[in-house]
């Protein structure tokens, strides 16, 4: 469902439930929707991603950003959007995948690395930028690339962020609006209560650090 993007309106958290089976997508969901999460990723090599879209669509898509990740061509992108997803996570800077997904109401955040993929990315019209692997720019690397992008930029650094203020707060008093967070938020092999205890942590976490800034 087509909604306007306000990150001011978000949790500037996006969870990426990779490998989440479409049984379970609803009730994971929820776990992370109850500690505040409103930003749901399925990446598309997850088991069955597109059912797992669609059920979190037809319980979700109405409050929440929901959608996918490892989103690599315009078809997976076409698949995507008709699930009714508005969410659209990439792993890399692809104009095709951004303009259709742009057009399509989704909130748009392709994977860049690099000052001219950033660049080409917002010239398409992406939400925000996808800073992925953070771990290859290393702290001093963002902080030049968020010298050189335009102020207010939405930039969402991805990997290797743990549930620390310290882990997060080195990103964010660079720059960084938000995080997308994997495997040290959700893997399948976690309880229920491991879930809800972490992402509890993440979002104390990154509120501390926020004021911390």
């Amino acid at each position: 469902m087509t909604k306007e993007f306000n990150l001011n309106e978000q949790l500037p958290l996006i969870a990426i439930i990779r490998g989440v089976l479409p049984d379970d997508v609803i009730r994971i969901a929820q776990l992370l929707i109850d500690e505040g999460f409103t930003m749901i990723e399925v990446p598309l090599n997850s088991p069955d991603a597109l059912v797992s879209i669609r059920r979190l669509v037809e319980h979700f898509g109405d409050k929440f950003y929901i959608g996918a990740g490892t989103i690599t061509t315009p078809e997976q992108a076409k698949d995507v959007i008709a699930t009714g997803a508005n969410l659209v996570v990439t792993p890399n800077m692809n104009v095709d995948v951004i303009k259709l997904s742009v057009e399509a109401g989704c909130a748009t955040f392709p994977g860049v690395v690099t000052p001219t993929e950033a660049f080409a990315a917002l010239a398409a019209g992406a939400t925000g930028l996808k800073i992925f692997p953070v771990t290859a720019l290393g702290v001093d690397g963002f902080k030049a690339l968020m010298s050189v992008l335009p102020k207010g930029t939405n930039c969402f650094p991805v990997g290797g962020i743990n549930a620390s203020v310290e882990s997060m707060k080195t990103y964010t008093k660079i720059g960084a609006q938000g995080f997308g967070l994997g495997s040290a938020l959700y893997t399948p092999a976690m309880s229920d209560a491991d879930i809800s205890a972490v992402a509890k942590q993440f979002v104390e976490s990154f509120n501390l650090c926020l004021q911390q800034s």
